[in-house]
């Protein structure tokens, strides 16, 4: 059995909506799931995990939130993350998705295998659930 842990930073509750659709879907698919608020995550719920999903709502100028979640991310630059599947997920409101295109590149240049993504302009829709859905099944494949 795959373990899939999601982390995710949500102020608003769209991306709890994402994290928590992500998770349920990745269970379903047989996945052990560990979902966190990043405030109440570590850095052994990712070296743990056979895969993991990462989220954010883009503050600051473009950039993931800057209190808990950019310190957390910035962890795993020097760790040995040898590959690991990611799938990154979150929303923005005026900057259209731009800091999830640099969070990609950012994840790819630590090391990670990033499988996937979503941003989603303020709240996701029924579309975009779906999406958030694949997403779940990829991470426990």
């Amino acid at each position: 059995m795959k373990k899939v842990s999601i982390v995710y930073w949500s102020n608003g509750g769209n991306v709890e909506v994402l994290a928590n659709t992500i998770a349920q879907s990745a269970g379903a698919a047989g996945a052990e799931v560990t979902i966190k608020h990043v405030v109440d995550a570590n850095i052994d719920d990712v070296i743990n995990a056979d895969a993991v999903a990462f989220g954010s709502p883009s503050m600051d100028n473009n950039r993931i939130e800057q209190h808990e979640m950019e310190p957390f991310i910035t962890q795993f630059k020097l760790l040995p993350n040898c590959g690991k599947k990611i799938v990154l997920f979150g929303s923005y409101g005026w900057d259209e998705g731009q800091f999830m295109k640099d969070w990609v590149v950012r994840m790819k240049d630590y090391g990670f295998d990033v499988i996937g993504d979503l941003a989603v302009k303020e709240s996701p829709n029924e579309e975009q659930l779906n999406l958030a859905k694949e997403l779940g099944k990829r991470l426990s494949e």
